[in-house]
């Protein structure tokens, strides 16, 4: 092997190398930002408001955010819909036009905003409250002190960790932690509700999941 070709080879060796090294790091401040995410009686308090107002008082829980945080509340939405919890996402935006009406009395709403202040999801609460007085919000956020957090039924505090962007800016860590906690919520309803396999076999007619479903219930 010449000694140009052994150079280049060496050097991608580095490459390799330190690639895997900034991956790792990724993952780790990625792992570590939830697990310190901060554990306290607000989990329980907002799961019992879950079943309360969705499987006691028949509502539903609907969830919101802008954005990537958004796209959190659409997942966590989806997620309890198909393990036994109605729930419905609704976009703050197009609340203000007319899809507020899919609010009713007993619904539970789960608004999801990093900073707090995110102008639509503030002024959600208010529309909310102009419909239902009595409207409770369970809220996930990474500002304990922002407008959002006080109007708060149940306190989700994400940690407010750093984003592993480079920037510092784009929401990675941030949305990694809200979808965690949602994890949390969704898994704690099922215990509570004692979900089954046969329940969810009910809920998922196609595909992998509905036929491993399926295949777990004792006959």
């Amino acid at each position: 092997m010449s000694l140009k070709i052994y150079y280049i080879c060496s050097r991608n060796e580095q490459n390799e190398i330190a690639m895997n090294e900034e991956i790792e790091e990724i993952l780790r401040q990625e792992a570590q930002s939830v697990l310190n995410i901060p554990v306290t009686d607000q989990f329980e308090k907002a799961i019992d408001m879950i079943v309360e107002h969705v499987h006691k008082r028949k509502g539903k829980l609907v969830t919101s955010g802008m954005g990537k945080a958004g796209q959190i509340a659409l997942n966590i939405a989806t997620t309890f819909s198909s393990t036994g919890t109605p729930s419905v996402f609704l976009h703050p935006s197009e609340a203000q036009h007319g899809d507020l009406g899919l609010l009713q009395p007993n619904d539970l709403m789960l608004l999801i905003s990093n900073s707090g202040k995110t102008r639509e999801i503030v002024e959600l609460i208010s529309l909310a409250r102009g419909l239902y007085s009595d409207v409770q919000f369970i809220v996930i956020t990474g500002n304990k002190d922002s407008l959002l957090a006080v109007e708060a039924d149940a306190l989700l505090y994400t940690g407010n960790p750093k984003e592993v962007c480079t920037l510092g800016l784009t929401p990675t860590t941030s949305t990694t932690v809200m979808t965690v906690i949602g994890d949390v919520l969704v898994v704690g309803t099922m215990k509570r509700i004692a979900f089954s396999n046969e329940e969810y076999a009910k809920r998922h007619h196609g595909g992998y999941l509905g036929e491993k479903s399926r295949g777990q219930i004792k006959k």
